[in-house]
C-alpha cells in the first residue's frame, strides 16, 4: 500500500517553479540584449538635423546612465530573475531527507571494514550518546539525544546481526520491506482543511474572475477595432467625413476627430496655459483658418477637449512651433507617432470607394507631417532642407532653366552660406523618384485580349536633383531587356531581384520622431471618370540610379474592347512635391482581330509547300501554298520524258544541218 505525502518544505515544488521560470526567462532574456555589432553609417540622410534627431529618438527609445528607460518588460525579467535566486537559495540550504540508507554513513565508517572495527566503534559511540551518560547543551533535548542513539544502534546491527543486515541488503533498509513513499510537490498548507475556504476562494479568483476577464477583455478589444488596427468608432467618423470632392484640409480635420476614440485615457483635467499659448501661436499664423479647422473638426473646447489637445499639437508640429514642456512634448510624440496607422485606415475607407482625390490628399498627408510642413502649402517645399524655414522657402525662385532644389544649392554656394554642407549632404539622398518606363504587359503574349491577367510594369530608380548620371540600363541592348522583362513577369515576386542596390535606408526627416524609411504609392485612375481603376501599389526600397528595378502589380482587364486611358500618379509618403504623373495609353484588342493577326503572321513566316502534307492541310483550310516550278523540279521527272526531250534535241540538230 503507498504512503503519501506532502511536500511540507517546499523543496519538490520549487524545482518545478524553477524549471518552469527557466523555460521562460532565459529565451526572454537573450532576446532583450541586442547583440553587439559594430557601429555602421547609416546610407540615409547624414546631415547635421538628421543626425541629431537620430541621436535624439536614441536617447528616448533607451534612456540614460542618469535617467534609464524602463519598461514593463524589464520590471517582469527582474521580478521573475528575483524569484529564481531565492529558489536557488531555498533548495540549496535546505537538507534532503530522502536519501539511501547507509549504515556505515550513520556511524561515521568507511565501506568495508572489519566487524571488530565496527564493534570497536560502536562502543565509543555509545558511550558518547548513551542517554544515561550524555550531558545536555543548551540546544539539545533528551528527545533528540535518544533518537541519536537509537540510529546508532539500528546502524551497528545492520552491520553485526545476519538477520538484519539481509534486510537492508535486500530492501534497502534495516527493518525490511517499507511501504511505498509517493511525494506530492504540494506543501502540505495548501490541502489542510483549515485552509480549504481560502485555497477555493483562490483558485475561483483566479479561473472564475481573472482568466474570464482577461479572455472578455481580448475579445472584446478585438471587437472594437477594425483590421486596421483602429477604433470601429474612429472607422466609422473616417467614413461619414470623406465624401468625394475632400480637400486636404477636410482630410486633416476628419482624421483628427478619431483621437477623441484613440487617446481616451489623455490628460484633460487641466487646462495647460502652454497648449494655450501654442493655440495662440497658430491662431496668428493661420488667422482666421484656424476657426475653419476647428469648426470642420468639431474641436470644441471643453467638451471635445481630447480631441481639441491633440489638433494643437499637430498644428504646432506642422509649423513648427516648439513645445517647452516635457509633458506635452512627450504627448505630441505620441500623436504623431500614431497617426500613420490612422491615416491607412482613412486611406482604406478612400480606396473602398475609388475617390481619387481624397486618396490623394491622404498619401500627401503622410509627407506633410513627416517633413512639418504645412498641409497644401506646396510653395514650401524647399522648407524640407536643413536650416531652410518656411519664410524663407516662400520667398526663393529658382532661376530659368533650374528646378527649385538645384536653384537653392546655387544660391547658398553663391552666398557663401554655411548651409549649402548640410543642404548638399540631403540632396545627394533625397528621394526623388525617376519613372525610367511603364507599361501593361500579359505574360506570354502580344496582345491584351478582355479578362486577360495583365501586369502593370513601373521601371524607377532614384535620381537626386542635380546629380547627373549615365543611364546603365539603356546602353542594353533591346532584346536583353526584353529577356529582363519576361524574367521578371515569369516569377512571383513583385519586385525584382536587384543584387548591390542603394536604396535609402532612412530618410531627410528631422522633424519627425522616430526613424522613417520612405515609400510610394502608385496610383492608377481613369482620365475621364477620374476615379481610381485599381486599388494603389505601395513601393519601397527604389534604388539609386542608375540601374532601374522593376515593379509590377497584376489586375483583371475588362471584359470588353477598347482603347483605355489611364495616369499614373506615383506619390512619396516621406517628400513633400516630389510627385510623379504620368499618361498611359493601353488598348483591349477584340480576340477575333487578334487570331486574324497572328495567323496572318505566320503565313508571312512560313508558307508549305503544296505536294507537301502541310501544303494539303494548308489547302483544306483554304490557305495558300508554294506553288511549283515545272523547270527547277529536276526529280519529279520521268525517264519517258527524258527520252522525248532527247529525241527533241537530236531532230533539232538533223534540221540545222
Amino acid at each position: 500500500m503507498a504512503n503519501y505525502s506532502y511536500d511540507e518544505a517546499g523543496n519538490m515544488a520549487a524545482y518545478f517553479l524553477l524549471t518552469f521560470l527557466s523555460i521562460i526567462l532565459i529565451p526572454l532574456t537573450l532576446s532583450s540584449f541586442s547583440p553587439s555589432r559594430k557601429p555602421r553609417v547609416l546610407s540615409g540622410c547624414q546631415c547635421g538635423a538628421c543626425l541629431e534627431q537620430a541621436e535624439s529618438i536614441r536617447r528616448r527609445e533607451r534612456g540614460s546612465v542618469l535617467s534609464p528607460k524602463f519598461r514593463r518588460r524589464t520590471f517582469c525579467l527582474a521580478a521573475g530573475w528575483a524569484l529564481v535566486a531565492y529558489l536557488v537559495y531555498k533548495v540549496t540550504t535546505t537538507q534532503v531527507e530522502n536519501k539511501v540508507y547507509d549504515p556505515f554513513e550513520v556511524l561515521g565508517l568507511g565501506t568495508g571494514v572489519d566487524v571488530k572495527t565496527i564493534k570497536s566503534h560502536y562502543k565509543k559511540l555509545s558511550r558518547k550518546f548513551h542517554p544515561d551518560k550524555v550531558k545536555l547543551s543548551v540546544n539539545e533535548t533528551i528527545e533528540m539525544v535518544e533518537a541519536k542513539f537509537v540510529e546508532i544502534t539500528k546502524a551497528y546491527k545492520s552491520l553485526t546481526d545476519e538477520t538484519i543486515r539481509k534486510n537492508w541488503q535486500m530492501y534497502g533498509h534495516p527493518d525490511g520491506r517499507q511501504e511505498v513513499s509517493m511525494g506530492i510537490a504540494l506543501p502540505k498548507w495548501i490541502v489542510e482543511s483549515g485552509n480549504n475556504i481560502w485555497v477555493l476562494g483562490a483558485y475561483g479568483l483566479l479561473f472564475g474572475g481573472a482568466l474570464p476577464a482577461l479572455v472578455g477583455r481580448w475579445w472584446f478589444g478585438n471587437r472594437d477595432k477594425t483590421k486596421d488596427g483602429v477604433k470601429a468608432r474612429s472607422a466609422a467618423a473616417f467614413f461619414k467625413s470623406l465624401n468625394e470632392d475632400s480637400s486636404i484640409d477636410e482630410v486633416v480635420a476628419g482624421f483628427v476627430k478619431a483621437f477623441e476614440w484613440e487617446r481616451p485615457k489623455a490628460t484633460v483635467s487641466k487646462r495647460e496655459s502652454e497648449l494655450d499659448d501654442l493655440e495662440e501661436q497658430i491662431k496668428e499664423r493661420l488667422k482666421g483658418k484656424w476657426n475653419e479647422l476647428n469648426k470642420l473638426a468639431e474641436a470644441t473646447p471643453g467638451e471635445h477637449e481630447t480631441r481639441r489637445r491633440a489638433f494643437i499639437l499637430l498644428y504646432a508640429h506642422l509649423l513648427r512651433i516648439p513645445v517647452k514642456s516635457p509633458s506635452l512634448r512627450q504627448e505630441q510624440t505620441d500623436v504623431l507617432l500614431q497617426t500613420p496607422t490612422l491615416l491607412n485606415s482613412m486611406l482604406n475607407i478612400s480606396i473602398s470607394r475609388n475617390w481619387l482625390q481624397p486618396t490623394l490628399a491622404v498619401m500627401r498627408l503622410h509627407a506633410y507631417l513627416a517633413q512639418a510642413i504645412s498641409p497644401g502649402q506646396d510653395n514650401l517645399r524647399l522648407a524640407q532642407f536643413p536650416g531652410v524655414s518656411p519664410d524663407e522657402a516662400a520667398t526663393l525662385v529658382p532661376p530659368e532653366g533650374k528646378d527649385a532644389v538645384s536653384g537653392l544649392v546655387d544660391a547658398l554656394e553663391g552666398k557663401s552660406d554655411g548651409r549649402v554642407s548640410d543642404v548638399k549632404k540631403a540632396v545627394q539622398r533625397w528621394g526623388r523618384a525617376e519613372l525610367v518606363g511603364a507599361t501593361l504587359r500579359v505574360f506570354g503574349e502580344r496582345y491584351i485580349t478582355p479578362q486577360s491577367y495583365i501586369n502593370i510594369v513601373l521601371k524607377l530608380r532614384l535620381s537626386p536633383p542635380g546629380a547627373p548620371h549615365t543611364n546603365g540600363d539603356a546602353q542594353a541592348d533591346a532584346k536583353s531587356e526584353e529577356q529582363r522583362v519576361q524574367e521578371f513577369l515569369a516569377g512571383k515576386k513583385d519586385m525584382e531581384d536587384l543584387p548591390g542596390g542603394d536604396g535609402v535606408s532612412y530618410a531627410h526627416a528631422p522633424y519627425w520622431p522616430a526613424r522613417r524609411k520612405p515609400s510610394w504609392w502608385a496610383v492608377m485612375s481613369d482620365t475621364r471618370s477620374n476615379r481610381i481603376m485599381i486599388a494603389p501599389m505601395k513601393i519601397s526600397d527604389i534604388p539609386m540610379g542608375p540601374r532601374y528595378r522593376m515593379y509590377r502589380q497584376q489586375f483583371q482587364g475588362p471584359p470588353q474592347s477598347g482603347l483605355n486611358r489611364w495616369r499614373l500618379h506615383l506619390i512619396s509618403d516621406t517628400f513633400v512635391g516630389e510627385e510623379i504623373v504620368h499618361d498611359i495609353e493601353w488598348r483591349i484588342e477584340d480576340p477575333d482581330a487578334v487570331n486574324v493577326v497572328e495567323m496572318e503572321g505566320e503565313d508571312e513566316i512560313s508558307e508549305p509547300e503544296e505536294d507537301s502534307l502541310a501544303g494539303q492541310m494548308a489547302l483544306m483550310r483554304g490557305g495558300s501554298v508554294k506553288q511549283h516550278d515545272g523547270e527547277s523540279d529536276d526529280e519529279s521527272t520521268t525517264d519517258d520524258d527524258r527520252d522525248r526531250d532527247s529525241e527533241a534535241e537530236s531532230s533539232s540538230s538533223s534540221d540545222s544541218d
